[in-house]
């Protein structure tokens, strides 16, 4: 975690202050930097001298909107807070909780004595402790934090809302965690590497224990907030990994005791409904539960026996994934209306291709919600099914029944659909089954794992399809990357791109207000990545006359890519050049993700 450094606009040459903060010392200082005008100063001592309030000084006056004289806009409290870093000469710092080692900052000092201070260790090294506080003029408990950690101290000063709310949630859940250790020991779980310790205590811990409760309930609340999409739970030979997989990266969040770490695991398992006894065979199970909004969140559930202890990988589905319109996903206008009139069809094979976490499950379940009206059956076979949507009837494969795919499918036949979702096609069989219901009159959506759009066509001949019948059933197919999205707040213009080859590149398409290609920066809001969010990249690959004859008479990747694009298809790498065009990605990112133009 690293500090920025502030400076006030301009700094006066008056005495240093010493003491608590004032609401009407802030004030007189803003006025005296010219952040805000004389008349706004008075304005604003007049509206909260009528009020009395507890408030924190600079929670206070960012309550009443004060507006900067820099620019007319409302003064908020980050910005108030890195101007008094710079008026107390330290640091500004925005605290990011995935940088900070809970258990560390938590023995460096109790929670009681960093409330009444109104500080919190957010580092610690070898040499010194990191402590911010939005009180940068109280500095007489230093030289006791000094002594008692036998390291120096350096301040920060940071939001006092972030403090008050990360102190709770820091020193929370390291209690938490050592009333978890206390009450199980050093036991660990079953380990490929068993460590045999003589004289240690052979207690396991309790899945239902206080403390692993609380901890449980804590990572699930922390992953929301922190908008992750995978929670990953990973034993290691000396301690338990939690990491977060944020805008598709994976982030390290905190490392704790094995004890713990089963605990945990068990705990999890346990309300996921699956067996917590067995840890030699993988297993699956789904959670809901609520985010800090209230809204529902769904969570699918693996696990996996490592060397050293079960592994668990918890994926987050956004509770607003399956209501976003095709323009918040990232479809282009000129995809957009190709992909609504496809899905218009009334029979016929549709697939969605991609990797794994490309975004395929999010762009079909907002279809088919929208498909899925009171006039019209909607009818899943999934494995396993990944988010619950009332307005669908889902149906999840048990292969150890004998109940797979094709077997699915062909119950479903004879459940009157008008449309059926096939989660994926992974062998001969239930291509065959999926051509069948599109013969038969059904609209049929299903995934394959391929490259690109035209690489379906191939995939299908070589799982047995014959070409005819591919002619007859398949009306288009979307291959789909998502990629991340440049932060708003701190993008820069990139005078470096490389213009002409991009210009040339999107030249056929040319896009209102030009050219403008930013590069990333990084900023407290985005964790200094320069990256916030992701949108999808679509290649739309329809069916027409002209391309049937392509599979009939020349089935080769390079005649069927040449057909589709000619039929309007624009490959993934040309979508991303469109996006780097509008600003919103960098070309590094879409070489990285999506595969070259033939």
């Amino acid at each position: 975690m690293s500090a920025t450094p502030s400076t006030s606009p301009r700094q006066t040459a008056s005495t240093p202050h010493v003491g608590p903060l004032d609401w009407r010392k802030l004030v007189e200082w803003l006025s005296e930097d010219g952040v805000i005008s004389i008349a706004e100063a008075t304005r604003t001592i007049t509206r909260c001298s009528q009020v009395q309030s507890a408030q924190a000084p600079l929670i206070r006056l960012a309550s009443v909107s004060m507006t900067r004289l820099s620019d007319g806009k409302p003064l908020d409290i980050e910005t108030m807070t890195q101007w008094l870093a710079g008026r107390a000469k330290l640091n500004y710092l925005r605290i990011d909780p995935l940088k900070v080692d809970v258990g560390k900052v938590a023995d460096s000092m109790s929670a009681v004595y960093a409330e009444r201070h109104k500080v919190l260790p957010v580092q610690v090294t070898p040499t010194e402790v990191v402590v911010a506080t939005s009180e940068p003029f109280i500095t007489e408990w230093v030289s006791e934090v000094e002594r008692q950690a036998k390291r120096s101290v350096r301040l920060v000063v940071a939001n006092p809302q972030d403090i008050t709310k990360y102190t709770a949630e820091f020193f929370s859940l390291a209690k938490s965690v050592k009333a978890a250790i206390k009450s199980g020991g050093n036991a660990g779980g079953t380990s490929f590497e068993q460590l045999v310790e003589l004289n240690k205590t052979n207690k396991q811990l309790d899945a239902n224990d206080q403390g692993v409760v609380q901890v449980v309930d804590w990572l699930w609340q922390y992953a929301f907030d922190q908008r992750a999409s995978d929670i990953h739970l990973e034993p290691r030979r000396e301690q338990g990994v939690i990491r977060f997989r944020i805008d598709g990266m994976l982030h390290l969040v905190y490392q704790l005791p094995m004890a713990v770490h089963n605990a945990i695991t068990a705990r999890i398992k346990l309300l996921g409904r699956m067996d917590v006894v067995e840890k030699r065979r993988p297993q699956d199970g789904r959670i809901k539960t609520r985010d800090p909004r209230g809204d529902e969140i769904e969570m699918r559930l693996s696990t996996l026996p490592t060397a050293f202890g079960e592994k668990m990988v918890m994926r987050i589905f956004d509770p607003d994934s399956t209501a976003k319109d095709l323009d918040a996903l990232g479809f282009a206008d000129h995809d957009a209306k190709r992909w609504e009139q496809l899905v218009q069809r009334p029979h016929g094979i549709i697939l969605v291709t991609g990797p794994t976490g490309s975004g395929k499950t999010t762009t079909l379940y907002s279809t088919l919600k929208r498909l899925a009206t009171e006039a019209v059956n909607v009818s899943t076979v999934e494995d396993p099914i990944e988010m619950i949507e009332p307005s669908f009837n889902q149906t999840q494969v048990q292969p150890h029944l004998d109940f797979d795919f094709p077997e699915g499918l062909r119950a479903l036949m004879r459940q009157d659909p008008d449309i059926i979702m096939v989660g994926e096609i992974r062998d001969l069989q239930t291509a065959e089954m999926a051509v069948q219901a599109a013969l038969t009159g059904h609209l049929v959506f299903s995934t394959l794992h391929t490259n690109d759009a035209p690489s379906a066509v191939s995939r299908l001949m070589e799982l047995g399809v014959p070409a005819y019948l591919i002619n007859a059933t398949l009306l288009g197919v979307l291959a789909q990357r998502l990629v991340r999205t440049l932060c708003s707040n701190c993008r820069e213009k990139d005078d470096s791109a490389p213009r002409e080859a991009l210009t040339e590149l999107v030249k056929p398409w040319q896009l209102n207000g030009g050219y403008r290609p930013f590069k990333p920066v990084g900023c407290v809001d985005c964790r200094l990545t320069g990256f916030k969010g992701r949108l999808g990249l679509y290649e739309l690959l329809t069916v027409t006359e002209s391309f049937k004859d392509k599979v009939s008479k020349e089935p080769n990747m390079d005649a069927l890519r040449r057909q589709a694009m000619t039929d309007g298809m624009r490959p993934l790498r040309l979508a991303g050049a469109l996006k780097v065009a509008e600003g919103l990605t960098t070309i590094e990112e879409i070489l990285a993700t999506t595969p070259p133009m033939a």
